[in-house]
């Protein structure tokens, strides 16, 4: 993992259970869907909220504002298939979450 940072002990997310993270001046929702982690930029590209506040459904994270569910594996959007967010690679090495962001 090039790019990858240490940002989080992998037993301090439950399984089903989403927070947000910051690494290197972003601010990430990390989230643990049955023991693997993902991903994805904190923000809801809907109305700015903080997706680390909502709640996890499977793989989907809700919005806390308004609902919008997002694929936490893709990205995808289910309401609004056009706005996307960033995921980002997730790995567990040596007990730590490791995410690895974009090279620019």
């Amino acid at each position: 993992m090039p790019n990858g940072y240490d940002i989080a002990e992998a037993d301090s997310l439950a399984p089903g259970k989403a927070r947000t993270v910051e690494v290197r001046g972003r601010r990430l929702t990390l989230v643990n869907v049955d023991g693997r982690f993902h991903a994805i930029d904190d923000a809801c590209p809907h109305r700015g909220s903080s997706l680390g506040e909502g709640f996890l459904d499977g793989c989907v994270l809700h919005c806390p504002l308004h609902g919008w569910g997002f694929d936490v594996t893709t990205g995808e959007c289910e309401v609004r298939p056009d706005k996307p967010v960033k995921t980002y690679p997730a790995v567990v090495r040596d007990g730590k979450v490791w995410v690895e962001l974009d090279a620019a």
